[in-house]
């Protein structure tokens, strides 16, 4: 597979002696963004990376079209310089400049005078929401469409219809980014967000908001672990990304997809396809009732990529009311009016408590992991003969070199051990001594 490194954005004001991301900055950047027409590619995807790489430092990779990814293939490019229906008193019935969505997402060019009836078997609409524009897609099957309100779909004279779609499909390009903050440790965490949709604020451009100002503050201080933020689009972005980094997949100890962060309702996190992951036993500790908790399933966004069997990355969704049940969604409701800074800052917020608790939480590999070691040869099973609040520490070192896989962190173990934290700390160091444990961090 063909990649091409496009350019680096470098972040122009987000230095280390810049002011915290806050809700107003993400309401700014969502503001910005919001009249932009993206799919799954074309300038519309290039103009939103240009906008994020002001702030981030982005590496942005270009696919060409029909390169293999997996079980895809790129497509070709999509792009729209306008779109409208005249209609049969001369009145622009449908236009492309009131509203993005207008257009059915990766309508082939149409240019054409077309009677009443065969006008509304290309229009698209919602009976039950009969203001509102829907949000639709063609990307894979070559049709032409309009979404309009039912209302003013209801109204519809007879006569005919001057169709225009001024669009191009033609060899080209997906478009992707990342975002690399580099840690102590090559252990990575990802973040991942879609950036396809077109003016909807909800789905997803709170999602690029609260991950770009996520990263804004990583890289004000080493971490321990590198952070990975990747900016693409649905489905095919992420496939095509795991495509691109299939034998470097084992660096990941896990991640989030972040996606609807800025409607009324509380948070709601989805578990990784392994369920009870690290990922998912941090979150439900930094964040409490604070967050609902959904179990994995193979619906949603891009967590079902990387959570796909031969992947099988710890990667679960945190997002705020799950997708498809409320009635903003895909349409042109999902507005500046739907989503708020205050719902923004506090999913930030909660996505740094998640970095904290990962941060703060030791892990430990087992240098010899099969089979238990004969300790003694280590000095430690006369050493380890006492106890330390109440636990035996022969028994504490023995869960502790159980449990070192790198999926189980101390607060992990000690809650499944119900060993004192105080003696599996007290283990641990001397195991690490003994070389039979060691840490994500050399010398950590």
């Amino acid at each position: 597979m063909t990649a091409t490194d496009t350019s680096v954005k470098s972040g122009s004001r987000g230095d280390a002696s810049g002011s915290a991301p806050n809700g107003r900055a993400m309401m700014q950047l969502v503001e910005r963004l919001y009249p932009i027409c993206r799919s799954i590619t074309g300038d519309g995807v290039r103009r939103t990376l240009d906008i994020l790489g002001e702030e981030l430092d982005l590496r942005v990779r270009e696919v060409p079209t029909g390169t293999r990814v997996l079980d895809w293939e790129i497509p070709r490019e999509w792009n729209i310089r306008e779109a409208h229906v005249t209609g049969p008193a001369g009145e622009r019935i449908v236009d492309f400049r009131d509203h993005n969505l207008h257009v059915l997402n990766y309508s082939v060019p149409v240019r054409r005078r077309v009677a009443r009836d065969e006008l509304v078997a290309h229009l698209h609409s919602l009976p039950d929401q009969p203001d509102v524009i829907p949000y639709r897609t063609s990307y894979y099957r070559e049709a032409w469409g309009f979404c309009i309100q039912h209302r003013r779909l209801e109204a519809l004279p007879r006569g005919d219809y001057d169709v225009v779609i001024d669009t191009s499909l033609e060899p080209g390009a997906l478009t992707l980014a990342e975002c690399v903050v580099p840690g102590r440790s090559e252990r990575e965490i990802l973040f991942s967000t879609h950036i396809c949709h077109p003016s909807m604020c909800n789905d997803n451009l709170s999602g690029i908001a609260v991950q770009a100002a996520l990263f804004e503050w990583l890289r004000r201080e080493q971490r321990r672990y590198t952070y990975r933020a990747i900016f693409a689009p649905g489905t095919i972005g992420a496939v095509t990304w795991l495509s691109m980094n299939r034998r470097s997949l084992d660096r990941i100890a896990g991640g989030l997809v972040l996606s609807g962060l800025g409607d009324p309702g509380r948070l709601t996190y989805k578990c990784s396809r392994r369920e009870g992951a690290r990922i998912d036993r941090v979150v439900e500790r930094a964040l409490g009732d604070e967050v609902n908790q959904l179990p994995f399933s193979p619906l949603g966004y891009d967590e079902r990529q990387y959570g796909s069997p031969g992947f099988d990355l710890p990667v679960g969704r945190l997002s705020r009311t799950p997708y498809g049940t409320y009635p903003q969604y895909h349409t042109s409701a999902d507005d500046l009016l739907f989503i708020s800074a205050a719902q923004l800052e506090s999913a930030l917020a909660a996505c740094q408590r998640i970095v904290e608790a990962l941060e703060g939480d030791t892990v430990w590999y087992a240098t010899k992991p099969y089979g238990e070691p004969q300790l003694g040869r280590y000095g430690l099973y006369d050493e380890l003969a006492g106890e330390i609040e109440g636990t035996p520490l022969r028994e504490a070192l023995l869960w502790v070199l159980n449990l070192a896989d790198g999926d189980h962190g101390l607060l992990d173990i000690a809650a499944r051990s119900g060993c004192a934290v105080a003696a599996l700390e007290h283990v641990a160091r001397r195991a690490v001594a003994a070389g039979l444990l060691e840490t994500e961090v050399a010398g950590a």
